[in-house]
């Protein structure tokens, strides 16, 4: 989970929007991370267990979703979203999932409570950064506004195409890593 690395698409989603739907978005994106975040602490083992999925499937999709969301903000296309639900379905996806709750994260949280072998004090601890990074991630999204006064239009424009390029990057990334595990696993 990335704050400031989180602000370039962020703008890039909503910074035409008005500062209300902003911080609407912001706070929507930030709760749905902390659900899935909180969810996959809980009983992510279990789930990808019962499922069948492993953790390179789940980067590997991942990864396709975040490059289908860059190619978007590369070519300046919108995605295909029925009107007045654009805020709602920007802060779920790709704002909350997979953006800040991507695989990476949710990866390194059922890792960690596996980890965690039963003691009280690692899941207090594990519960605690939680928490924290996404009081931090709201924080940066609620506040980021202030870069829209100073890039204006154009800027916005630049910076979701720049965001595009890195949440490219970002995505094939993923998609390796997923190769690769399923290489190394099989």
């Amino acid at each position: 989970m990335d704050p400031p690395g989180s602000i370039p698409v962020f703008l890039s989603l909503v910074g035409r929007k008005a500062p209300a739907a902003r911080n609407r978005a912001a706070r929507q994106a930030v709760a749905v991370s902390l659900g899935v975040i909180a969810g996959f602490a809980l009983a992510g083992g279990a789930i990808l267990s019962y499922l069948g999925i492993g953790i390179p499937a789940l980067q590997g999709a991942g990864g396709l979703l975040l490059l289908l969301i860059a190619l978007d903000l590369l070519t300046g296309k919108e995605s295909a979203q029925p009107q007045g639900a654009e805020d709602v379905n920007v802060a779920l996806v790709p704002l909350g999932t997979p953006l800040l709750a991507g695989p990476g994260a949710i990866a390194a949280t059922i890792v960690y409570v596996r980890d965690a072998n039963g003691q009280v004090g690692s899941y207090l601890a594990l519960a605690a950064a939680i928490i924290t990074i996404h009081l931090v991630l709201f924080l940066f999204l609620r506040y980021s506004g202030v870069i829209i006064r100073v890039l204006r239009e154009s800027g916005i424009t630049l910076l979701a195409r720049i965001a595009g390029l890195l949440l490219a990057a970002i995505a094939v990334q993923l998609v390796a890593n997923s190769v690769r595990g399923f290489v190394a696993g099989g």
